[in-house]
């Protein structure tokens, strides 16, 4: 595995210095805003509870973490306003599923580092059951690259950000190759949405990664493109395919 960690990185700093030499990929002008935490509207408590109770990751693969705690206790926020925020450290310690807390050390489980798609989703359902929270359904999505603007699954999804944004029915967490959104390498990256607006179909993240001091908005097909990558080939080694979402249904 250290092996092809070493064989990676060069080819993802390559890629890298292309994309800021050219001015493409993440690069090109106005391809993201950052915004303010500031933004947190008072008419929609859980949309405000994910903005508040948003952390960085503690090491460079625990975006999962993060993400899954930010979302814990956005919702036990919901359910009981005096409830104590659950620690990073406190998770992983409670929800074992996958062999999470060994992955997020230096050498992995077994060399394996970070949460894939599917193990990701199911660490969020027992990471949901393990603090009793009441939620409706959890459901992992797969977003499959060159779909139609109109396709179900794309569908599906630009209905479940607005009906997060304005009603706040439901928590999205992406798993996305991050190079495709922000100046960063291209890589398998995992955070919450935070925002979504219909008016100008600009999706707003809330990137668990402390190198991204600021929420950033993306338009929706950029955002799409992100999740919807084929990672490279040498990452399926360690699990990842593609990426995709976790949407937790709330009421």
């Amino acid at each position: 595995m250290n092996l092809l960690r070493n064989l990676i990185r060069p080819y993802l700093y390559t890629r890298y210095g292309f994309h800021r030499i050219t001015g493409t990929g993440a690069f090109q002008k106005d391809r993201i805003r950052y915004v303010n935490f500031s933004v947190q509207p008072q008419w929609n408590p859980l949309k405000r509870a994910i903005w508040k109770y948003h952390v960085k990751q503690f090491h460079e693969s625990s975006c999962s973490v993060a993400s899954v705690v930010s979302c814990i206790n956005a919702i036990r926020a919901l359910e009981n306003d005096a409830a104590h925020p659950v620690s990073q450290r406190d998770i992983l310690d409670r929800v074992t599923t996958g062999n999470w807390k060994a992955r997020m050390s230096d050498g992995g489980y077994r060399g394996r580092r970070g949460l894939p798609l599917p193990l990701l989703g199911q660490v969020v359902k027992d990471s949901i059951t393990a603090y009793k929270l009441k939620v409706r359904a959890v459901d992992v999505v797969q977003t499959p690259k060159n779909a139609a603007p109109k396709s179900p699954v794309r569908r599906i999804l630009t209905r479940r950000l607005h009906d997060f944004d304005r009603h706040g029915d439901g928590l999205i967490i992406i798993h996305f190759d991050q190079g495709s959104l922000v100046p960063a390498l291209n890589i398998p990256h995992i955070s919450p949405v935070g925002a979504y607006d219909a008016a100008t179909r600009r999706v707003t993240l809330l990137d668990v990664d402390p190198e991204q001091e600021k929420p950033y908005q993306v338009d929706l097909e950029v955002f799409y493109k992100g999740l919807s990558c084929d990672y490279h080939h040498v990452f399926k080694a360690f699990g990842y395919g593609s990426g995709g979402y976790v949407h937790v249904q709330i009421r």
